[in-house]
């Protein structure tokens, strides 16, 4: 079992920090790798986390020959003929975004057996819309013993409107329309970059998907698809978190590389908080004020402020000087961080979806448990302006997201270590 402690209360992070490749992006894109039936595809600027390591073996064990070197943040594969049906439970019920070879098989094979997700606790995240939208195509669903089944001797184009712009859902649509028969218009689809990033990998594989990036995009299917190469995108929600951990420590930090666009968002909040925010030839700068001001956000689907970025503002808001207001309209369980929080000194008052943050200047470090991936980043930067030591424990939420988080942070400054407890479990 490890832990991070973190020694607060006085740390002013300074420095430059480089980003790695996106986890919401490298998981799609691993998925992508099942349709090509000829030729050798090269990922780089993989992220070396947790969830990349978890869907690796689901490829792997789908019958392609993939190797991931860690060295050079690459993976390789080799186009199979011979793709296996099935993803099975010890893989996908450890990461709910598994869900996206459900489309990717069922395009190769006509037949996809995907055990049910997994993942964080943040909510329910229903897959309705990923089953209805291959539905749309033709696909025969069925969903016994813990596995979602999809048949189709055939899938074709359809004209399929979201009620909700899935990312998930968005993603394994897409991939499942680039082998189907026709055209498929996928209205109210998801905008995030990551899509983008999808759409560019699967033209590049000689599919013809076009509108990547706004609310309808149109994929026209084609015989067979082929191996290419191809660098991950920047992960905009690692560049956001560091963004904040300068914000709050009065920090002076350029974010090596960092995509204004990508960011907007949470730019917008940061320099309403009164944070300085400068673009360089390098990156972005962000220089963090003596104090921050209360702001009110409210999450919602790209280009709106991304539910990824909710609790790492949440600690902004925690020591801004007034009452802030948090609203979470995403996901309906993303707030169980804020009890931990409230063991380090924090006044907030939840209500359903919105939470009533009261800013402090005093907060005492505790020993915290992280509740899923984004609120062990928002403890540990809370930690770093808490008096006294903070450790936070149940990490294996952060290694999915994170990669060597604490030692990005100590090459800033901060007072951070990572510790190995023989024979212990996670409290």
């Amino acid at each position: 079992m490890d832990k991070i402690i973190i020694n607060g209360g006085q740390t002013k992070l300074e420095g430059q920090v480089e980003i790695e490749g996106a986890k919401n992006a490298v998981l799609p894109l691993l998925a992508a790798t099942i349709l090509p039936s000829e030729g050798e595809t090269v990922l780089c600027n993989v992220p070396i986390l947790s969830d990349v390591y978890t869907m690796n073996a689901v490829i792997k064990h789908l019958n392609i020959p993939l190797i991931f070197d860690e060295a050079k943040k690459s993976v390789r594969t080799q186009a199979a003929t011979d793709v296996a049906i099935e993803a099975p439970y010890e893989y996908v019920s450890k990461m709910r975004a598994s869900i996206v070879v459900l489309g990717p098989i069922l395009a190769r094979n006509g037949h996809a057996r995907v055990s049910m997700p997994g993942g964080c606790t943040i909510g329910s995240r229903p897959i309705d819309l990923h089953i209805r939208g291959l539905q749309a195509m033709g696909a025969e669903i069925t969903q016994n013993g813990g596995f979602i089944e999809a048949k189709a001797t055939e899938l074709h184009g359809a004209h399929f409107y979201m009620d909700f712009p899935s990312v998930g859902a968005t993603q394994n649509i897409m991939m499942a329309a680039t082998l189907a028969k026709g055209t498929m218009v996928l209205e109210n689809a998801a905008r995030e970059p990551e899509i983008v990033d999808l759409a560019n990998l699967l033209n590049k594989m000689g599919a013809d998907v076009k509108g990547a990036g706004t609310d309808t995009i149109i994929i026209k299917g084609v015989e067979k698809m082929h191996g290419t190469s191809h660098s991950v995108v920047q992960d905009r929600i690692e560049a956001g978190t560091f963004m904040v951990a300068a914000a709050i420590t009065q920090g002076n930090v350029l974010i090596l590389d960092a995509v204004r666009e990508h960011n907007r968002p949470l730019l917008s909040k940061l320099s309403e908080m009164g944070v300085a925010i400068i673009q360089e030839e390098d990156g972005i700068r962000i220089i963090g004020p003596d104090t921050l001001k209360p702001v009110t956000v409210k999450t919602l689907p790209h280009p709106g402020f991304p539910t990824d970025m909710q609790a790492q503002m949440t600690a902004a808001q925690a020591i801004a000087k007034g009452e802030s207001v948090m609203i979470e309209t995403v996901f309906e369980n993303r707030f169980q961080h804020l009890e931990e929080m409230r063991r380090m000194g924090l006044s907030v008052d939840i209500s359903r979806n919105t939470a009533n943050i009261q800013g402090s200047s005093h907060f005492s470090g505790a020993e915290v448990r992280s509740t899923d991936l984004r609120a062990s980043a928002a403890l540990i930067l809370l930690g770093m302006v808490a008096d006294g030591t903070t450790t936070v424990g149940n990490l294996k939420h952060l290694d999915r997201g994170y990669y060597k988080f604490h030692e990005k942070l100590a090459s800033l400054g901060a007072d951070i270590k990572r510790i190995h407890l023989e024979g212990q479990d996670d409290v």
